[in-house]
């Protein structure tokens, strides 16, 4: 009788996933997702028995009843059991429920766990020939945080419920990250801008004309705070000789910067291709989990989720290679290495392509925009951090004017080493050439150069921003930086301001509540303090339940203070107003809601009408309207603020308009922002010359 063959099911989290590995093996296997959590906490209830160890009270995820009993049936089916879920503490977790579950129908299946950093037929093939056993330090370090966020978002949220407005939420790691946005807008709002001038004079040397700029005058320090200042240095200048003083060359190396990690993809795609954190994440889980290329599915790069610089033996030998064959002239003898953090898990390697071969131009007829660009970005990365340094040449010229010493300098690349391969990455260089220049040349002049300039303030947090702050801070890991902004985003603590995260009045208020009566909690080093000890769990199998113990007790303690003693501000931020109700009469009342402030008739609930603030008069000659936020019915389209006579009246604009009326027309002021001035007042005017220039005006 012929032997029954062995049939292998392997679970990974999704279907994109699924379809890619599939590709990779034989007949003898089947690949099914799971579509991630099968078995979790229940929504509707704490589920955590702080009586009894903190133990957690699992349910299947709601509406995932039926993959998981597909997944069952499958496993009865095949015998052997792969679970491939991602290699961190959420796909640690994940693996271990659904063992569970299979092995309670069927104790007799062999179960067990493969891991890979990256989705290629080798990759994928050495897993399964090694399989291994779940990592329960890592699944009880995954327990330990959900357990930690669940017992501080039931126990906040209430508060936040009777003391503030119904259906508020507050999360341990989110609100720390709500404190340093609001912190900054604080100090962004405090701060007072102070004017400053800067001189350039023009001179020229032959046909030849270049700038310079003033660097010190005498021997006290510098200061011109006005254009008078500016004016009696000029006359002080008038007619004196510009001579050079001294000619410098210096000489720099700049090394390649390490591959990717996370936060640092994060940071860049923000920064070079106007990313959020979240699109940065979902576009490389895409590369991550499989392309077709031709006629070949490939994972196009390494595990997204990573804090660690660190490259396999493997990866250096390709790129090498690749390097050997395109730059020769541009390998170090010996690789690169780059330090890991002292706070990196360094569980997976850098970001970095699959196969270096598939440079950016090869893969681009098979890759969106999106895609292109970001996997661009990793392979220019990864490939420059295995070249030679680049080497620049900085020629800096002093000109002595009377009193005056002005500075002329500009950099080139003498060597371009590894900067050969940047093209998405690569800098811009802008200085202009100087003339060939000798101590004792003394040069014509042309002209000077006044710009008047204000002191900037703290810059709000962006994307990039924040996720370097989180990382430097300690707070959070790479899974969650772009969820943490993400949750801000959705319950409208926070919003998006020309890429700024800006809280709401509603973000602020829950802010100052829980920094006041959770000042520990609600605590940067203390959320940091915490991850740390989460990493423990996961690096050395510590004990958990006690450390979630010596939070919770005091924090209990606390929560039932807070409710006894505590003020309720339910109705305080609510403001009268002398708008009447059309409906009924009654005055209407200024409310915070969950989008912010709205009008709502004041015999609530009698009468229920609701409407937006008017945020100011319809500037239009003959038109009593009032401006109101507004949005596309369609889909989830860009806000603009239009008429409440339309359409009889159809002014419109996408700049939210100020309290503040124009002194010049009496128009309204709206905020704008530009790369060459920054935030700034405008008046919506287009026949007004206050603050913009005439082309700025009315978009109707």
């Amino acid at each position: 009788m012929a032997e029954k063959k062995v049939h292998t099911l392997l679970i990974v989290e999704s279907p994109a996933k699924a379809k890619t590995i599939e590709k990779y093996l034989g007949p003898g296997f089947t690949v099914k997702a799971s579509m991630g959590h099968l078995i979790d906490l229940p929504k509707s209830r704490l589920a955590v028995d702080v009586e009894h160890d903190f133990e957690p009270e699992y349910i299947t995820v709601r509406g995932k009843a039926k993959i998981l009993k597909e997944l069952q049936v499958a496993a009865n089916k095949a015998g052997n059991v792969l679970l491939a879920s991602d290699n961190d503490r959420e796909g640690e977790a994940i693996s271990y429920h659904i063992q569970n579950a299979i092995l309670k129908k069927n104790p007799q299946i062999q179960v067990k766990r493969i891991v890979f950093n990256e989705i290629t037929p080798q990759a994928i093939r050495e897993a399964v020939q090694k399989p291994g056993d779940i990592s329960i330090p890592k699944v009880n370090a995954q327990k330990a945080r959900r357990v930690l966020d669940r017992i501080v978002g039931y126990n906040l949220s209430p508060i936040l419920w009777q003391k503030v407005k119904n259906g508020l939420s507050a999360g341990r790691v989110q609100s720390v990250a709500l404190r340093l946005i609001c912190e900054r807008e604080a100090e962004v709002e405090s701060f007072v801008p102070e004017e400053y001038w800067t001189l350039d004079v023009e001179l020229s040397k032959g046909k030849t004309q270049f700038l310079a700029s003033l660097v010190k005058y005498g021997e006290g320090k510098l200061e011109l705070k006005s254009s008078q200042d500016v004016e009696d240095l000029e006359k002080k200048l008038h007619g004196v000789a510009f001579i050079v003083k001294e000619v410098k060359e210096t000489e720099k190396s700049i090394r390649p910067r390490p591959p990717f990690t996370t936060s640092q993809l994060q940071q860049t795609a923000a920064n070079r291709l106007g990313f959020t954190s979240k699109k940065t994440m979902q576009i490389a889980q895409q590369l991550y989990e499989g392309v077709n290329i031709g006629s070949n599915r490939i994972g196009l790069i390494t595990y997204m989720r990573t804090d660690s610089t660190r490259i396999s033996q493997t990866a250096l030998q390709e790129v090498r290679a690749y390097l050997s064959k395109e730059y020769p002239d541009k390998v170090p003898e010996v690789p690169n290495y780059y330090s890991v953090s002292k706070d990196a898990q360094d569980a997976h390697e850098a970001i970095r392509p699959t196969m270096v071969e598939y440079t950016p131009d090869y893969v681009k007829p098979y890759l969106n925009k999106d895609q292109h660009r970001l996997y661009s970005i990793i392979w220019e990365r990864f490939v420059a951090s295995q070249m030679v340094p680049a080497q620049q040449k900085t020629i800096s010229v002093d000109i002595q004017a009377g009193e005056a010493l002005f500075r002329a300098s500009y950099t080139i690349t003498t060597e371009k080493g590894f900067q050969a391969v940047l093209h998405l990455l690569a800098a811009k260089e802008t200085e202009k050439k100087l003339p060939s220049l000798k101590v004792g040349d003394v040069l014509t002049f042309v002209r000077f150069i006044r710009e008047q300039h204000f002191t900037q303030g703290p810059a709000r947090y962006t994307d990039a921003t924040i996720v370097k702050a989180l990382e430097e801070k300690g707070i959070g890991r790479p899974s969650t930086y772009a969820p943490i902004i993400s949750v801000l985003l959705d319950r409208y603590y926070v919003v998006r301001k020309n890429r700024q995260l800006v809280p709401t009045a509603l973000g602020r208020a829950i802010n100052d509540l829980l920094v006041k009566s959770f000042p520990d909690v609600i605590d940067v080093n203390f959320t940091a303090e915490m991850e740390t000890k989460l990493d423990r769990i996961e690096e050395n199998g510590g004990e958990w339940v006690s450390m979630v113990r010596e939070f919770y007790l005091p924090f209990r303690k606390k929560v039932d203070h807070v409710l006894e003693t505590m003020e309720s501000i339910k109705g305080v931020l609510d403001e009268e107003t002398d708008y009447v109700c059309e409906l009924c009469g009654r005055k209407m009342v200024k409310k915070l809601g969950r989008y912010g402030y709205f009008l709502a008739c004041s015999g609530f609930p009698a009468c229920t009408n609701t409407k937006s603030i008017p945020l100011a008069d319809c500037p239009r000659p003959g038109c009593n309207g009032k401006i109101v936020a507004r949005k596309k019915a369609k889909g989830r389209g860009k806000e603009f603020y239009g008429c409440t006579n339309y359409p009889a009246c159809d002014f419109i604009t996408y700049y939210k308009p100020l309290e503040t009326k124009c002194p010049k027309c009496g128009w309204f002021l709206v905020e704008k922002s530009d790369k060459k001035l920054g935030t700034h007042k405008a008046c919506i005017n287009p026949d007004c010359d206050y603050l913009h220039s005439a082309e700025e005006g009315e978009e109707s």
